[in-house]
Formats: structure tokens, sequence, C-alpha cells
């Protein structure tokens, strides 16, 4: 497995420390390398708690993390950023990009923060852009492209560390149903050409482009689905059956 989860907790105290809150319950999964996972579940199931501790931004109360093979619970706090910077991709629903940077310098920032040589930025970035189709863009400031374009820029930036492991955090919250539908089908081929994605959704159309779909409910994993052979379009409907039987009763279908 590329990415283990075992067993995670994770644990808020309340104001002056009265009570501790759990927001998740002992979380257990595993994400295999190349595998394309999306996360589901209604506001308070603990589904931005679970991308946090994944993005090593937080540490669990109890349980492991486990990123080939190492613990992120063990990464020191002054090697955490690089660790994020050099294994993890993120893309984010409000894309987090700098105003004060083009596009060009807001995707090649994760390399120039690690070092990396000028060719070398130079010859990741423009066969990135190219496959998302915002090359001629590149000079331009963020304020200065929709929002479908700002997301694409921030995939790129994600990607262009070719990291372990791609944490996708609603990243279609925020588009129109057109760039919405361009965002995924980048992560569809993304992921068939063998990157690893986690992605966190509220929509059932996002989700069904997964290959397995894990519901979270009170911090616990109350069900499972796996695409299998199904095409999207089967798929769809039969996650949206389980997700209305878990809002209605919580049973875990057969």
């Amino acid at each position: 497995m590329l990415l283990s989860v075992e067993g995670l907790t994770k644990e808020y105290s309340t104001r002056f420390g009265a009570r501790r809150v759990p927001a998740l319950r002992g979380v257990s999964f595993g994400v295999a390398k190349g595998e394309f996972v999306s996360i589901m579940g209604e506001s308070g199931s603990g589904k931005t708690t679970l991308l946090t501790l994944l993005a090593a931004l937080d540490r669990p109360t109890d349980g492991r993390i486990l990123l080939e093979g190492e613990d992120l619970a063990a990464i020191p706090n002054r090697a955490l950023s690089a660790f994020r910077r050099d294994r993890l991709g993120f893309i984010f629903q409000d894309c987090n990009l700098l105003d004060t940077l083009s596009l060009r310098e807001n995707i090649l920032f994760p390399l120039v923060l690690a070092g990396r040589p000028r060719e070398e930025m130079e010859n990741r970035l423009l066969p990135l852009t190219g496959r998302l189709g915002i090359t001629p863009l590149l000079e331009k400031y963020p304020y200065e492209v929709s929002g479908g374009e700002r997301q694409r820029a921030a995939a790129a930036r994600a990607l262009i560390t070719v990291p372990a492991l791609l944490l996708a955090d609603e990243p279609t919250g925020a588009l129109d149903s057109g760039s919405a539908a361009q965002l995924l089908g980048m992560l569809d081929e993304c992921n068939a050409d063998g990157q690893t994605i986690v992605m966190v959704t509220h929509s059932l159309d996002a989700a069904s482009h997964a290959a397995r779909v894990l519901f979270l409910r009170d911090g616990l994993i109350a069900d499972e689905v796996v695409r299998g052979s199904q095409s999207r379009t089967d798929f769809y409907p039969c996650l949206a059956a389980r997700m209305t039987a878990l809002q209605q009763g919580g049973a875990r279908l057969a």
C-alpha cells in the first residue's frame, strides 16, 4: 500500500479542556499506488479532519498514517514543510494562488522553494501546462483568469513536484459545471498515468470518477463502494443510493 491509515483517532478539547470531543474514532483503510479514492460524508462526519491529518497539517490522537512506509507522526516538525512540499500535492477549493505572482510563478513556487535548477523547472512546466491547456495564460495573474483556469493552475502547482500522493479538497466546489468537468477529466488522466489521488467531496458526480468511495459518518467509515468495471454513468446511481441509505438509517448496504 502506498498509503496506510491504521486505527486513526482524533479528539479535540472543548473550551477550558472540559471534555474531549472525538472527530475520528478508529478509521482504517489503505490506498494502493495508482488508486483514485474519494471520501464522502455530511458536514461533521470527519472528512476535513481526516484530510488535515493525511496532509500532515495536524497530528492524530492515536493511530498511524504511513506514506510509502513512513510514519507521518515520526517526522520532526522542522522537516514537515519539506515533506509536504516534496511528497504531497494539494488542490483546494479556493485555489490558494498568490495574487502577486503570475500563474507561471505560482506553479513553479514549490520547485523554487526546493531549490531546483531553472532548466528542470522549465522542463517540467510546459508539458504540464500544455496538458492542462493553460500555457498561453502563464504570464497572467490569478485575478486576470477565470475560476476554472485558476483551478487548473492550482492543479499544475500540485502536480509539478511529482507527488507520491495528490490530495484534493472539494476541488470542484467553486466551479461551474463545465470547469468542473474539465478538472475532473484532468484528474482522470493523471490517475491513468499512475498518480495516486485521495479526494474529499460532497459531489456525487465528482466521486463517481474514483475507483473506490469511502463514506464517513460520525468519525467512522460507515460504508465503502468499489466501482469495479462499472461506467461512471452506472456508478453514480449506486453512490446516490448508498448516500441516501446512510442519511436515512446508516445501515451498510450489502
